[in-house]
């Protein structure tokens, strides 16, 4: 910030002086003026706002799942018990909160997103450990790569070789396979039970809803009012639920929860763990830069143009990340890290900055994880389900649909769902973003207007070394796993 500017607290003025709450929240966004890596106090550079719970509380309910899925993918393949997942997430839960959540996002980085969970690495976790990985190994690899692109300010730069086309296409693919994944979710968890019409009557009642909010301009208050609303539907039309976890603080030392008979039960890694999970690590990276890209994008098109202080910063959300990954790996945790995105599409819809949602958001994960009642709700089905409906999905779809309306970016925007639909998100953005930049697809005189490293030498490089890692180890359809390490997964 310049010293000449004038200060958030200098024009600061009173939500009774705006002619409409919106009027109001939008001027808060256009006066921030965030000290990187500096104190950032209350009342000086932010305030709270009753907006502000909404993000907090959909992070709190996407942090227990996502951490909770994170954890059980690696405890199935080691044997380990569903006690030991509840247990664990709840120590992830508390160091996140403290040392990161509050500390950085909340008073010393507030241009970073929250550190949250990688949620699109689950489906590998079981290849991981088949192919003899290590969750230690994991995690400290994925915490250095992550950290060395940052520094490099890798991430800014391939934001802005990426169109908007490109982004749009990734928007809809994402909000389209979470939707479709959630209500299968939903109807299959009603099934086991013999009760599919509840989660028929669930859904039906979340987009009746949700179109109301809509109309209102009411958007933001989607989640609490649906986890609410599907919570009673559920209770009320005899759908089983209790509460098992009770109040209580996770075992605090690293060394139980990295001991050969306690915790992971895994020991301490060796040379060949790290092997084994490098080339997993590189890609989770490289699936960084589209899912940070994506929630600024949602910021941006939330936030009056004037807001640009108050945007996350892709390379200081990075470095964030990559600092929780290592710290929480060392520490015990098995949480694959990642930008929050349970917290910043409803942030972006309610229109408020990071500092505040992430105070609130840190204290609420305290309380989930110390009480452990709440924990059991925010899993539940039709609670978890519609929130990530409501608060991430349909956003998305959204904001991919507002980005594509032109001609020139629906080329790219169909390439890549096209291309994500084949392999993985990952590599439909890097083929697209290469096809977009040469002028194949898409805006043809932004191609032009490239330098030539940057029109095809990077997204070449990018596309093709991201191809040879996932060649090697299987993820290309219907091409076996080409590193030795990864035969036992033939």
């Amino acid at each position: 910030m310049n010293n000449n500017d004038p200060s958030y607290r200098e024009q600061h003025r009173p939500s009774r002086e705006f002619p409409t709450r919106a009027q109001y929240l939008e001027h808060e966004l256009e006066i921030l003026a965030p000290r990187r890596w500096r104190a950032n106090l209350p009342f000086r550079d932010y305030r709270f706002e009753f907006e502000d719970w909404v993000p907090a509380m959909a992070a709190t309910i996407g942090k227990i799942v996502m951490v909770a899925a994170i954890v059980g993918a690696f405890a199935g393949p080691l044997g380990l018990s569903s006690e030991f997942v509840i247990e664990n997430a709840r120590y992830e839960m508390i160091i996140a909160a403290v040392l990161f959540v509050i500390l950085f996002s909340g008073f010393l980085i507030p241009t970073a997103n929250l550190a949250g969970t990688h949620g699109p690495l689950i489906p590998m976790i079981p290849l991981i450990v088949a192919s003899g990985g290590h969750p230690m190994a994991l995690g400290i690899l994925v915490g250095v790569f992550g950290l060395a692109l940052a520094l490099l300010r890798g991430g800014s730069l391939l934001a802005r070789l990426t169109s908007d086309g490109v982004c749009g296409g990734l928007l809809l693919y994402l909000g389209f396979i979470g939707v479709i994944a959630q209500i299968k979710v939903l109807f299959s968890w009603a099934d086991g039970f013999g009760m599919g019409h509840i989660a028929f009557i669930v859904v039906f009642a979340t987009i009746v809803m949700y179109a109301l909010l809509e109309h209102w301009r009411l958007r933001w208050l989607a989640i609490p009012l649906g986890c609410i609303m599907a919570a009673c539907i559920a209770l009320a039309l005899g759908a089983p639920f209790e509460f098992t976890t009770e109040p209580g603080i996770p075992n605090m030392n690293p060394a139980y929860w990295w001991g050969e008979e306690t915790g992971w039960q895994v020991g301490l890694p060796e040379l060949h763990h790290f092997i084994a999970v490098a080339p997993f690590a590189i890609l989770a990276v490289a699936m960084w830069s589209p899912d940070f890209l994506g929630h600024r994008i949602f910021q941006q098109l939330n936030y009056p143009p004037k807001a640009r202080k108050a945007l996350m910063n892709i390379d200081d959300t990075m470095r964030v990340a990559s600092i929780r990954q290592l710290v929480g790996t060392t520490l015990g945790g098995g949480n694959l890290a990642s930008s929050w995105g349970t917290f910043m599409v409803p942030a972006a819809i309610a229109k408020r900055p990071i500092p505040a949602g992430a105070v609130l958001t840190g204290v609420l994960c305290i309380v989930a994880a110390v009480w452990g009642y709440p924990m059991d709700l925010a899993v539940w089905p039709p609670v978890l389900s519609v929130a990530l409906l409501v608060g991430v999905f349909l956003p998305l779809l959204e904001a991919g649909m507002q980005m594509t309306r032109e001609g020139k970016t629906s080329q790219s925007a169909a390439i890549v769902v096209f291309s994500s639909a084949l392999v993985n998100p990952v590599f439909g953005w890097s083929l697209t973003m290469l096809l977009d930049n040469m002028g194949f697809i898409g805006d043809r005189e932004r191609g032009q207007g490239l330098c030539r490293l940057d029109r095809w030498v990077i997204p070449s490089v990018m596309f093709v070394g991201l191809c040879a890692v996932m060649l090697a180890i299987g993820m290309l359809p219907g091409i076996p796993a080409m590193l030795a390490s990864f035969r036992v997964l033939d």
